[in-house]
């Protein structure tokens, strides 16, 4: 996993997934290291009803702060925010959160499109993206929109993710700069913190 230097150091990662993708996320958290430059926005499809038991499970893996998101919350460098479930999350250019309860896209309410969309129009070529096992293709458009606008684009390989659907259709839907494996994501993560890549 070889990478010129940056061309502007990342100022937010967005990992997203669906089915099969939040055992990786805890096999990745625990070696994400704990003095990232940038905050972290976790994009998972949850069931509608509230259950912050997600955000207390992720907090168990890591020692960075992990908390669920909240309207007009300031995001902070070394914290991971996790979208709640049944809102879309926006990021203003302001770097706060904003939570949006419009209808469903790709079924899914957060949906990993309408968040990757937004990052990349107020982010551009701060942003890097990870998207994770899938069983539809919600992701692979924001992905591309990433990339397009100059960021960081990373997808687990699907052969080896529990449902491939998800980083196959990013796959064939955007230029994608990197096929990750499980081992691979917190080392991704920790260079994207250094100054070079």
């Amino acid at each position: 996993m070889e990478k010129d230097s940056l061309k502007s150091p990342i100022e937010l990662v967005v990992i997203a997934g669906s089915a099969g993708s939040l055992d990786v996320i805890l096999k990745m958290l625990p070696q994400i290291d704990g003095a990232l430059n940038f905050p972290i926005v976790i994009v998972l499809h949850r069931k509608a009803s509230y259950d912050s038991t997600l955000a207390e499970l992720l907090m168990t893996r890591t020692s960075l702060r992990v908390v669920e998101a909240e309207e007009k919350d300031q995001l902070q460098n070394g914290v991971i925010y996790l979208a709640p479930a049944d809102y879309h999350l926006l990021i203003e250019k302001d770097r706060s959160l904003s939570l949006d309860y419009s209808e469903k896209i790709q079924y899914s309410r957060p949906c990993i499109d309408v968040t990757l969309e937004n990052v990349a129009e107020v982010y551009k070529d701060r942003a890097a993206a990870l998207l994770l096992s899938g069983a539809n293709s919600d992701g692979a458009k924001g992905l591309k929109m990433i990339k397009q606008a100059g960021g960081i684009t990373a997808v687990q390989n699907p052969a080896t993710a529990e449902v491939s659907f998800m980083p196959n259709q990013a796959l064939q839907t955007a230029k994608v700069d990197y096929v990750l494996e499980t081992n691979e994501m917190a080392y991704f993560i920790n260079r994207l913190s250094a100054t070079t890549f």
